[in-house]
């Protein structure tokens, strides 16, 4: 009798289990295919492309070089006897100003000596002339005309006269030369210069050719920048020293600051390329280096110093301007149309620092995916977070 009860027991238990399921498999909700779409689309962000006229700013590194840099080298030897205070590293000095003066009592002394040469020459000229004189009268008085012109040459002292003249040529040589050698023991600056070095005072003993110092120019700097040789057809180069190329910003954010620059332009295109990265070199002239004339506050550049330069290049026209950032692998970009990505292929006519400049493969008005995709096919669905505010919307709607 109980195993009677046991089993209606059991069997009940398994009876109600099997309406439970069937219950379960009845009411389960089914998705369907609209919902399933729209969760199968990926969200992205999507930026309109632009078309126009634009100035592209390429951006290149270099070194800020001097114009005008020289040695400076004494021509004669002596004792330095007077050294001007701005002659020190860091000082500044205009041209034709006394750097150094050389003792010059030797050479004042040798420009007497050559001088009294000079006048003894001149009276040995004037002695032979009148011997000349009383020769010809002598000639004369002969009547002798059976001479040969070279035998006539000799009666009239004509040797005797070229070797004084030559004399005094030589004198008034020797005069000029002991007067450039006294004006050279003055030492001026050749140009408006900064001093970089400084390497003789008062009391030194100097020879020809000893390095006294280093002088750059102030007037102008060079920054040598290198680029692509690709870029080199975007920019102004002036056609002589009155013209000025293409604007140039020099910046120097870690030693400057992020808004501090200098202006300069484009001066000239170097002839041959760099033998370590094989790109083109090209000279920015950036006048008054050191701030001198400016009212402004303007930074100093330093040379030796790694720069930045922003270069205004050519004017492009009727292109679609895109981040640099869009353009994808193989030059392509990824546009959104109807819905569904679409991969271009776009030609890129330039791209600077920031940009890619377009003529084929992006229209104005196309939807470019700027966002970062893990799966890239054409045809793939795609949506905006406009579409879904939209969606949501239409659904409320719906209800209401």
């Amino acid at each position: 009798m109980k195993k009677k009860k046991i089993l209606i027991i059991c069997g009940g238990i398994l009876l109600v289990a099997a309406v439970i399921t069937i219950l379960i498999f009845l009411t389960e909700p089914t998705a369907s295919s609209e919902g399933a779409t729209k969760q199968m689309a990926m969200l992205v962000e999507v930026e309109t492309a632009e078309k126009g006229d634009f100035n592209p700013v390429i951006v290149a590194t270099g070194t800020v070089e001097p114009v005008e840099d020289v040695m400076l080298s004494p021509l004669v030897g002596g004792q330095i006897i007077k050294r001007d205070p701005s002659f020190t590293p860091g000082g500044f000095v205009k041209k034709g100003d006394i750097l150094l003066q050389i003792d010059p009592s030797d050479f004042r002394n040798t420009v007497q000596l050559r001088r009294s040469e000079l006048e003894q020459a001149r009276t040995d000229l004037d002695v032979e002339r009148g011997r000349q004189e009383v020769a010809e009268e002598d000639l004369e008085l002969l009547g002798i005309d059976s001479l040969s012109p070279q035998q006539k040459s000799l009666v009239l002292r004509k040797p005797q006269l070229n070797s004084v003249q030559a004399n005094l040529k030589s004198a008034e040589a020797a005069v000029d030369q002991a007067q450039l050698n006294l004006n050279r023991a003055t030492i001026k600056a050749p140009f408006d210069a900064h001093i970089l070095s400084q390497n003789v005072t008062e009391g030194s003993q100097v020879a020809p050719g000893d390095n006294l110092g280093r002088l750059v120019g102030t007037k102008f700097y060079w920054v040598t920048l290198t680029l692509p040789v690709n870029k080199l057809k975007w920019l102004y180069f002036p056609g002589n020293d009155s013209e000025m190329g293409s604007p140039v910003k020099i910046m120097n954010s870690t030693a400057w600051g992020k808004d501090a620059y200098r202006e300069g332009y484009l001066y000239k295109q170097i002839g041959a390329l760099d033998g370590q990265t094989r790109l083109a070199r090209i000279l920015v002239r950036v006048p008054d280096p050191l701030a001198q004339n400016i009212n402004e506050d303007k930074p100093e550049l330093m040379i030796g110093s790694f720069v930045e330069a922003h270069v205004q290049a050519k004017g492009i026209a009727n292109v679609v301007r895109l981040n640099r950032d869009h353009i994808r692998s193989n030059q392509t970009v990824w546009v959104m149309d109807n819905g569904a990505l679409s991969i271009r292929n776009a030609e890129i006519l330039l791209t600077d620092s920031k940009y890619a400049y377009i003529t084929k493969g992006v229209e104005e008005g196309d939807k470019v995916v700027t966002t970062n995709l893990s799966t890239v096919s054409n045809g793939i669905k795609l949506r905006t977070g406009a579409d879904t505010t939209n969606t949501a919307q239409d659904n409320m709607q719906m209800q209401d």
